[in-house]
């Protein structure tokens, strides 16, 4: 296990119980269950409630904070909270201990928790026992898993192809903010797979996507912006998001700016290129 220092310091002055109100009404939530959905929630959990933000990765400063608090919060019985302790000791490098506590969550019904033990099976999402973890998941609203499972019948991969349920399953990820799922469905839209084509719901869906930094996305959303494609026509925007691609390391983005720099192409009698005309 790698050994961070801890970061406690700046939570010493929190009290014992933290009060929050939901839905209008007061309740007391303890400092280590407050505490452990600042730094290890996970965005799209089904079980996470509406006013608790989550994160998408644990940052390595709060690992060690992480562990603390998330062992406190679950010993009292939480799924939600030993999901969360597992996503922990995941952020930390203890696979074991990640997929322990994982068990610990899904025997109690996590979604979540089913999702990610389906996901370190080294067999793969769709081997045995592995895809009926990723199906119930599924089930139970977990987003990754209802992504995995849509791409499954995307692909007939382990499953009969099925585009009709593969949008249906990529929308109901997408419903839980799940950015892969968003851009998969702005695929099969923008295609009129499983359903209507609809250019402009697809440049909606990629540029939705493309919010999070979701790779694929944000190269289609610079495709539809420089084409006009569902929507007005706007470089400055798709360069942005050629930009944003390129530094997340697409090679596609950096050739579509170059593209934007040299759009003329000089090509000799036979045809051949020349060079490029730039600006």
């Amino acid at each position: 296990m790698t050994k961070r220092s801890s970061k406690f310091f700046k939570y010493a002055a929190l009290p014992a119980a933290i009060l929050i109100a939901a839905c209008g009404t007061a309740f007391a939530q303890s400092a280590e269950a407050v505490l452990c959905d600042r730094v290890a929630a996970f965005p799209s959990d089904p079980d996470k409630p509406a006013d608790v933000k989550g994160v998408v990765t644990i940052a390595p400063s709060d690992v060690d904070t992480a562990i603390k608090f998330c062992k406190q919060a679950a010993a009292k019985g939480s799924r939600r909270f030993s999901f969360q302790l597992g996503r922990a000791y995941e952020a930390n490098g203890d696979t074991q201990a990640a997929i322990a506590a994982y068990k610990k969550a899904s025997g109690q019904g996590s979604a979540s928790a089913m999702s990610r033990l389906a996901s370190l099976d080294k067999g793969g999402a769709q081997s045995g026992e592995t895809r009926k973890m990723f199906e119930r998941a599924a089930q139970g609203g977990d987003p990754v898993a209802l992504n995995n499972m849509g791409m499954a019948y995307a692909t007939g991969d382990g499953v009969p192809l099925d585009y009709v349920k593969a949008r249906s399953l990529f929308q109901q990820a997408a419903d839980g903010n799940n950015a892969d799922a968003m851009f998969q469905l702005g695929l099969m839209t923008e295609q009129g797979d499983g359903g209507p084509k609809d250019d402009a719901a697809a440049r909606a869906l990629y540029e939705k996507a493309a919010a999070r930094d979701q790779i694929g996305a944000l190269e289609r959303a610079g495709d539809f912006n420089l084409a006009g494609r569902g929507g007005p026509k706007n470089e400055d925007a798709a360069k942005r998001y050629y930009e944003k691609a390129a530094a997340l390391g697409s090679d596609d983005a950096k050739a579509a700016l170059n593209r934007m720099k040299c759009p003329y192409t000089i090509k000799s009698k036979t045809g051949q290129k020349v060079t490029d005309l730039c600006f």
